[in-house]
């Protein structure tokens, strides 16, 4: 995490490293409420944060390990400073940067002639602040930015 200068971390937890499966959810969803509680976030922030992390998880579980037969881990870090909370999410699955993703023309529709799923890298996009996605030595890495 880049913090901006003169502010020091006030906060990180120890990374978590789940193997690359859907049982993994939970304890990742536990994980991002333990950090947004120490970081101070409201009930709206860590819902929206819990949500964007856990779409974009279950994404490489099942489009990047499970679909094309390879296994592998998640690892998620938090660490907070006065003004936001970041967190860090790498996995070892196929590329792939949710940042470019198209918006979904579903939103136009109505309800009855919406597919279901489809919106989980829109929720992610539209629940943090900021979010960030850099492919560094066969590594995905997700930023998910909150401000405090």
């Amino acid at each position: 995490m880049t913090t901006p200068p003169g502010s020091p971390l006030d906060g990180e937890l120890p990374p978590l490293t789940l193997p690359g499966k859907l049982d993994s959810l939970a304890a990742l969803a536990d994980y991002v409420q333990q950090a947004a509680k120490l970081a101070g976030l409201d009930y709206k922030a860590t819902y929206r944060l819990r949500l964007a992390v856990d779409e974009i998880s279950t994404n490489i579980i099942i489009h990047g390990y499970t679909e094309v037969r390879q296994s592998g881990t998640l690892i998620l870090s938090a660490y907070w400073n006065r003004e936001h909370l970041a967190m860090v999410l790498e996995d070892r699955g196929i590329y792939y940067d949710p940042s470019q993703a198209a918006p979904p023309e579903m939103l136009n529709y109505p309800l009855e002639e919406r597919p279901l799923g489809g919106l989980g890298i829109y929720l992610t996009l539209w629940g943090v602040d900021e979010f960030y996605y850099k492919r560094l030595d066969n590594r995905n890495r997700s930023t998910f930015i909150v401000k405090r």
